[in-house]
């Protein structure tokens, strides 16, 4: 990735992206007077984390250099596009952090698009063209292999005139007819060959009604409604730059505001798709529960899953742009929301896998109250009340009968503190018929009140409780990784995507709770301690929240078990 310095406010050297360079040289050289960006997508599908990484970019630059960011929907092909998918795009921006100067739509230009077209036509630079889709693909060429002129090529001024106004008034089926720039056929640009500029389609369009029966490709109007806009810097992904000759040679040919394209890679990460076919797919299949699901990489889904505007600009951030693609570890998203989350999230005790525990010691009916910390990265969040009694949960998985020389969880005849509680002593289990533990038998000792200070005794190991007279019952979905292999888009070179869906990316459980999760709203970001960072979910009903798991901590325990050094 391309980098420079300037000097900050307090003198000390900034260090600049290579289109942050390319702005400020232009800037300089006065080939532009100030920064106009936009973020153009199109209407044809919900956004996801690579559409998060270019709003971040795009508005981000636009706030640095004092411009503006205009949001443009490029609604060119109306029967892939829904108002649906309008909403939830405006939506996504503002979730995120960020406010367009001003909207627009491709449709908005649609009868300056026409003129223009008409523009070149009559300059000897378009033509109307009969080939069909297949033929105009064959008399394309190859790579290797020059392109071949359409036989309409060189049709007069006035017979291309006269065709492309009987395009616009409905006489021709769709497909019958195209108009082409005429540009070189031996180009070794492919996209200079002679590209489409206006197919016919007899389609109603979302905003435009049936006003319109022929549509601009996307090439012809993206550039055009970057220069009606007056954007200086069009900031696309790298699958972009082999259109730029295009771009450009619209631009000078029609003598028009000429913005600066320049090229950034786009966002691919592991155990993820981020094609829109592919995710459709996933959608209208059934192998996920909509666009939001929160295994998908869509905004509304990370939103769902519990991730937040800071933790995906954060994101963005640190992965910074650069001019080659590359894959980013889904590892890095991860790490965002839990070092955003571990500033903000209120903490609180829930029990994955519950199993009995009973202090034998502890006097009947005696309930005693508790103070909890809510998080100990933010002092100002105080603290709680927790009901403690001598009838507990704790999690099957902190418990073992015999257990190796470095589990510092409770095992028989050992010994553990219960967080914000006593130190505890294992004397016996509970077994039933088969031989499984049913419930554990402990005593505690009066003189280790956490924080009391007045016992020496120490205690490696803390775990997790609720009370079991006072425990709720609440669903945790349990979400993981949606694909078993990092690439899954290269994997399926060999195979269908679909092959390498995780089975184990969805799990249901029911967990034990402390009561003050009962009433958490809808929206609310906690941690469940020792387990991971948790989401209340849209599904949840009074009294009955439903908690998505947004990211897991990380499992230190779990790690060396796996590594084999825990004996």
């Amino acid at each position: 990735m391309s980098s420079a310095s300037s000097p900050s406010e307090d003198n000390t050297p900034e260090k600049l992206n290579f289109i942050e360079v390319a702005i400020q040289q232009d800037l300089a050289a006065g080939r532009f007077s100030g920064v106009q960006t936009r973020f153009p997508p199109e209407p044809n599908g919900y956004l996801h984390i690579g559409h998060a990484k270019s709003i971040c970019l795009n508005f981000s630059l636009a706030q640095k250099y004092g411009g503006s960011c205009n949001l443009r929907f490029d609604d060119t092909n109306p029967s892939k596009e829904e108002t649906e998918y309008v909403d939830s795009i405006q939506d996504d921006i503002r979730w995120l952090g960020f406010q367009w100067d001003n909207l627009h739509y491709a449709s908005d230009y649609f009868q300056q698009l026409y003129d223009w077209a008409v523009q070149l036509i009559k300059d000897g630079k378009a033509y109307v063209c009969d080939l069909n889709s297949e033929d105009t693909r064959q008399y394309r060429g190859s790579v290797t292999e020059a392109g071949r002129n359409s036989p309409y090529r060189d049709r007069s001024v006035e017979e291309n005139l006269d065709l492309f106004a009987r395009m616009r008034d409905g006489e021709f089926a769709d497909g019958a007819k195209t108009l082409r720039a005429k540009i070189d056929m031996a180009s070794p640009n492919l996209n200079l060959r002679d590209p489409v500029m206006y197919r016919i389609m007899h389609t109603h369009h979302h905003r435009t009604g049936d006003q319109w029966c022929i549509y601009p490709m996307y090439d012809w109007a993206h550039g055009q409604s970057d220069s009606l806009e007056k954007i200086s810097f069009s900031i696309c992904t790298l699958e972009f730059e082999n259109h730029r000759p295009l771009y450009d040679w619209f631009c000078k040919s029609l003598q028009i505001h000429h913005p600066r394209q320049i090229e950034f890679a786009r966002l691919n990460m592991t155990y993820t798709v981020m094609s829109k076919r592919k995710l459709l797919q996933l959608v209208s299949d059934g192998h996920v529960n909509g666009w939001d699901d929160p295994r998908l990489p869509t905004i509304v889904g990370l939103r769902r899953r519990g991730y937040t505007p800071e933790s995906i600009r954060a994101f963005c951030d640190d992965i910074g742009v650069a001019k080659f693609n590359s894959t980013i570890d889904v590892i890095k998203l991860e790490n965002a929301i839990r070092t955003h989350l571990n500033q903000v999230a209120q903490r609180r005790m829930a029990v994955m896998d519950p199993i009995k525990l009973t202090l034998t010691n502890w006097p009947a009916g005696k309930v005693e109250m508790m103070q909890a910390v809510n998080n100990p990265e933010d002092p100002a969040a105080g603290t709680r009340e927790v009901p403690f009694s001598g009838s507990l949960y704790i999690d099957r998985e902190d418990f073992r009968e015999e257990a190796p020389r470095k589990y510092f969880r409770l095992k028989k005849g050992g010994a553990v503190r219960l967080r914000y509680a006593y130190i505890i002593d294992c004397h016996d289990v509970v077994k039933d018929d088969d031989g499984n533990i049913t419930e554990i038998l402990c005593t505690y000792d009066a003189d280790t009140h956490s924080g009391g200070g007045g016992s020496t005794r120490k205690c490696k190991g803390t775990i997790h409780w609720v009370s079991a007279e006072h425990a709720g019952d609440v669903e945790v979905r349990l979400y993981d990784r949606l694909f078993t292999v990092e690439k899954p888009d290269v994997a399926s070179s060999e195979g269908s995507f679909l092959d390498y869906l995780n089975p184990d990316s969805l799990q249901t459980t029911t967990a034990k709770v402390e009561p003050s999760l009962l009433d958490l709203p809808v929206g609310s970001n906690v941690q469940f301690e020792r387990t991971g960072y948790f989401y209340v979910d849209p599904d949840s009903q009074p009294g009955q929240p439903v908690f998505n798991r947004t990211v897991a901590l990380r499992d230190s325990w779990g790690k060396m078990e796996a590594k084999g050094k825990v004996n």
